[in-house]
């Protein structure tokens, strides 16, 4: 009996990989292990970064809203645990974005914080 090897399956399945490995160098682009090593690798950066790009973007927010409060005489740590002792419900992003876009919004908004 003839052995069946699914041939056209396998083939579509390896040319899905290698279109998705196009702009890569050398034989990682054409030679189906190593695109799928490759394409496995980049997708493991790709999750890295996704979590990381959260971790810095807040860092940056927290460096532009302590930045904003320093030219108030303010300092950051104090001025969150007022926030939360007063009850107003800012979150660090939208603090940071008023703060560099609407600086008078800002002023009251500490105006408010502090008194």
């Amino acid at each position: 009996m003839v052995r069946i090897s699914n041939w056209f399956a396998r083939h579509k399945k390896h040319k899905r990989f290698i279109r998705r490995a196009k702009w890569f160098r050398l034989w990682r682009k054409n030679v189906y292990n190593q695109v799928r090593r490759a394409l496995v690798k980049q997708w493991q950066n790709a999750y890295i970064w996704r979590k990381n790009k959260k971790r810095i973007f807040r860092k940056l927010r927290i460096e532009r809203l302590s930045w904003a409060l320093r030219s108030r005489w303010e300092k950051y740590s104090v001025f969150i645990g007022k926030m939360a002792s007063a009850d107003v419900v800012i979150n660090r992003k939208v603090l940071s974005n008023i703060a560099i876009v609407f600086p008078k919004v800002f002023d009251k908004i500490v105006e408010s914080v502090n008194t």
